[in-house]
């Protein structure tokens, strides 16, 4: 077969693969476009429901917001209705008020004109009446000049003096009157005034009746107390109840709190975990609670103790512990169990010299401060807590009247309130009871010496009976009697109101007139 016939078999061939390629090619061509198609048209569909739901989503936002904005309006819209409506009624109230204030002040002007009325009615009835009365004055100062043969100026003036010296005796009366009711008012104010100048003073020595001072081998120590990050000085705090001060003073730290007995407490379980070296949370319980049990024992040990050398007794167990709390409570630096012990023998021994009853007398000045041992626990003077424990424990009426008015709070209804007052004021105030520092000693008599000495017309001035009486010498030529009261009342306030002392202090001011002639 010639060539050319292979030829163009072969071009027919590769003609007809072409077209059946072509075909192949442009089929797929349109089933892709329809497919595009329809995916467009899918997307478009989707975006548009997508972009409706969000839409509704906006819209439904949009009205939460507005529900919620109306919600506040009127909330905030109701609020001020009731504002309104409360202004309203106040408003009203004092509307009627003011309309009933009005109509009673018409009230009153209406009788107060009625009574204008009837007041100058009465002005013109004296007027006549004064008249009449000069009139029959005049008849009788005639007549009397006539009987007694004397002017009118004469009988005046006898009259006048007559009525002077009635008025000078009524006077002298009157003003005897006064001072003895004055007197007696002076006597219960000084009550008062010794009291607060006590609670006023008793602020100075906090710092030395409400801590104690607890001595260390050496500084490391300090350490060991506080403990890894605080817990030991934490444990010791929270099991004893009173703070542990850490400072910079040397081998030594501060126990400090009102209450002396857990503060003997924490010094003395302090003072045991030094010696036995072991410092740690569960040691400082076992000591602590193991002190406290000691305490209890020792407190009752004291009272009894104490009961003995007060010779007192048939106490009430309850009472022997709180006289053996005493032992660590103090008043200006006197230990208030002491000086218990000396009121009771005080009390005793003036009871002898009364012919009364030793043993009672004894019994209330022993008890008198009973309430000191508790007065850090309940609201009220050491002297009615006292009074109320002593009603407690089955002490007698004459027992807790002693205790409840040795300070005056209360009347006294026996003569041993009265003893037990007298020793108490006595055991306080005799030269040694009370701890004062001679620096601040020495500062209170040069003060009151300087108090009496910018006073005109003072000589001298001496601070006496350790600083109890003040005693001011006056010159007699520019000081009259009457004045020396005035000065002695002007120093006496000068020193309440200037300085800061324990008990009371006596003004003594002293005129003479000396006159010296030598015989030769």
């Amino acid at each position: 077969m010639p060539e050319y016939i292979y030829l163009l078999i072969g071009a027919v061939i590769i003609g007809v693969v072409m077209f059946i390629v072509g075909f192949i090619k442009k089929a797929t061509e349109n089933k892709n476009i329809i497919k595009a198609n329809d995916l467009a048209k899918k997307i478009v569909d989707d975006a548009k429901q997508e972009a409706e739901n969000l839409k509704k989503a906006v819209v439904l936002e949009a009205k939460e917001d507005w529900y919620k904005q109306q919600k506040i309006y009127e909330d905030e819209i109701n609020s001020r209705k009731k504002e309104i409506y409360k202004l309203e009624k106040d408003y009203n109230q004092r509307v009627s008020k003011l309309d009933r204030r009005i109509e009673n002040l018409d009230k009153k002007e209406e009788n107060l004109q009625a009574f204008s009325g009837k007041l100058k009615k009465r002005e013109e009835q004296i007027e006549e009446k004064k008249n009449e009365l000069n009139v029959l004055i005049e008849k009788q100062n005639s007549k009397l000049t006539e009987i007694a043969k004397l002017s009118r100026e004469e009988a005046i003036q006898i009259l006048k003096n007559n009525l002077k010296n009635k008025a000078r005796n009524e006077a002298t009366q009157e003003i005897r009157n006064i001072a003895k009711q004055t007197k007696k008012e002076a006597e219960k104010l000084a009550a008062g005034i010794i009291s607060t100048a006590i609670q006023r003073i008793a602020v100075d020595h906090v710092s030395e009746t409400t801590v104690s001072v607890v001595s260390l081998p050496d500084d490391e120590m300090k350490g060991r107390i506080i403990g890894r990050e605080g817990r030991n000085i934490r444990a010791f705090e929270q099991h004893s109840g009173i703070d542990l001060i850490i400072d910079d003073t040397p081998e030594a730290v501060v126990l400090s709190g009102f209450d002396p007995v857990r503060r003997e407490i924490a010094r003395i379980s302090l003072e045991k975990l030094i010696a036995d070296g072991r410092i740690h949370p569960g040691r400082i319980e076992q000591v602590i609670n193991k002190t406290q049990k000691e305490m209890g024992d020792n407190l009752i040990k004291f009272g009894e103790k104490s009961c003995m050398e007060a010779n007192v007794h048939n106490i009430s167990t309850n009472i022997v512990k709180l006289l053996g709390r005493l032992k660590y409570r103090t008043s200006y630096g006197q230990n208030v169990l002491q000086h218990s012990i000396e009121a009771a023998w005080i009390c005793g021994i003036i009871a002898a010299e009364l012919n009364l009853d030793q043993e009672l007398a004894r019994r209330a000045g022993f008890l008198h401060d009973i309430g000191k041992a508790v007065d850090h626990e309940y609201d009220g003077s050491h002297a009615r807590i006292g009074a109320t424990i002593a009603r407690k424990n089955g002490e007698s009426k004459i027992i807790v009247n002693a205790i409840e008015a040795h300070h005056e709070e209360v009347e006294y209804q026996t003569v041993y309130a009265v003893i037990t007052q007298v020793a108490d004021a006595v055991s306080g105030a005799r030269p040694g009871a009370r701890r004062e520092m001679l620096e601040t000693y020495m500062k209170r008599l040069e003060k009151m010496e300087e108090i009496a000495n910018s006073i005109e017309g003072v000589s001298k001035s001496y601070a006496i009976q350790a600083g109890r009486e003040l005693r001011i010498i006056v010159e007699p030529k520019e000081v009259t009697d009457d004045r020396t009261a005035y000065i002695a009342s002007d120093i006496a306030g000068k020193i309440e109101n200037e300085m800061q002392y324990p008990g009371q202090i006596k003004v003594m001011v002293i005129r003479e007139t000396r006159q010296i002639a030598i015989a030769k």
